[in-house]
């Protein structure tokens, strides 16, 4: 499409899918621009090479009052793996996902998919070698006490001896430890548009609603090609009835597994109340023995007292 063609869909501001979805932000990251656009803005590191590599499971149940219709859905994980190559020379290994979720209930997954990842050797120049590992997490809860939208965990080498930095850098530990970026989905605001950065984020904002959360308006003046390059791409998907089809089914298959899901918490937690009631319970007898065996043993102490007094 030209860039005349898409001035013509939307001048000045235009319908886009929400990202935040892995259907959409999957079409996203399979543009090799826009995937290294987004990588370059996050790391602030020259991109060499990317590799998607999507995860998905199936998810297939019935309905609620639905007879036994089969949602057949597959929910994507994408694995993203890019290649960067940093002012020193040295290359790692970046890995993205993105989560859709109100809550930290995948942290086990993300955990036990870097262990996976640890485990792999990767293929640089025709040799194979352990690179270090970089994640970037978008998420659609908030951290707690944490307002930024978005934060770098960066580490840092300390002299525990000297008690200062220390600046040089080993590949042992490099390897074995990792950074992290965290794009906090809910907490961007319309508030900034002035870095590459902030323009990044602004597609991510989760304002302006217009069709459920799955299309939205963006109100921000698209004076940046990556942008207006991302803005066409989401808003053919929400114009485009099969590609908007697959984002409704994604968000019906997310709210019948959070409402199944919510009904088995549901009993977990009347289970654990049960489990609390009936320690509470025993604990209650356990004290009532327990002062019992007291008023029998002061019964015996006494009767041993009077017999002491009549035997005088």
């Amino acid at each position: 499409m030209s860039t005349q063609e898409q001035e013509d869909i939307h001048p000045k501001s235009c319908i886009i899918a929400n990202p935040i979805y892995d259907t959409v932000f999957k079409k996203l990251m399979e543009n090799e621009r826009i995937a290294k656009f987004f990588l370059s803005t996050i790391l602030e590191q020259q991109i060499v090479s990317i590799d998607v590599r999507p995860q998905e499971f199936t998810y297939k149940d019935s309905i609620p009052d639905r007879s036994t219709e089969d949602t057949g859905y597959s929910v994507f994980r994408i694995d993203f793996m890019a290649t960067v190559k940093t002012g020193s020379g040295e290359h790692k290994k970046i890995l993205i996902e993105v989560q859709k979720s109100y809550e930290e209930d995948d942290l086990m997954r993300f955990r036990n998919y870097l262990g996976e990842q640890y485990k792999k050797m990767d293929t640089v120049d025709g040799v194979e070698l352990i690179l270090p590992i970089t994640t970037i997490y978008v998420i659609n809860f908030n951290l707690k006490g944490i307002k930024s939208a978005c934060i770098k965990v960066d580490r840092n080498y300390i002299d525990m001896i000297g008690k200062k930095p220390v600046e040089a850098r080993a590949a042992f530990i490099e390897k074995l430890t990792h950074n992290s970026y965290v794009i906090q989905a809910g907490r961007i605001s319309d508030d900034r548009y002035a870095t590459k950065l902030d323009k990044l984020l602004s597609l991510f904002e989760q304002n302006h609603f217009i069709i459920g959360k799955i299309g939205k308006t963006y109100p921000h003046p698209q004076d940046d090609e990556d942008i207006h390059l991302i803005t066409s791409v989401l808003h053919e998907m929400m114009a485009n009835p099969e590609e908007r089809a697959k984002i409704e089914k994604e968000e019906e298959v997310l709210r019948i597994m959070k409402a199944r899901y919510g009904k088995k918490n549901k009993v977990i937690e009347k289970q654990a109340k049960t489990i609390e009631e009936q320690e509470r319970t025993i604990k209650d007898k356990d004290k009532t023995i327990e002062e019992r065996d007291k008023t029998i043993e002061e019964m015996f102490r006494q009767i041993a007292e009077l017999k002491r007094l009549f035997n005088k």
